[in-house]
């Protein structure tokens, strides 16, 4: 079951989301649900993962940097000379 929930949008917000509901024969209401739920799952996870990298950070499980640093140009490398 929904439950109402009140928002206000400037207006230029407001015309994006009436022209995208037009254009996708739906609702505001619908949209707008959509976009919480999408802003929700992502920012949940990002917290989430945030809060691990701390737990792993005050564990002592820490990542040299110049380690990652050459770890990853190694794969950019890899990549481009793959592409070729």
């Amino acid at each position: 079951m929904s439950e109402p929930v009140t928002l206000r949008l400037d207006r230029a917000t407001r015309r994006r989301l009436d022209r995208l509901a037009k254009a996708t024969e739906r609702s505001r209401a619908a949209l707008a649900a959509d976009a919480v739920r999408q802003y929700l799952d992502l920012n949940e996870w990002q917290i989430a993962a945030i809060q691990a990298g701390v737990r792993e950070a005050n564990r002592g499980r820490l990542t040299d940097h110049g380690k990652l640093k050459a770890k990853w140009e190694k794969r950019l490398a890899g990549a481009v000379d793959g592409s070729r």
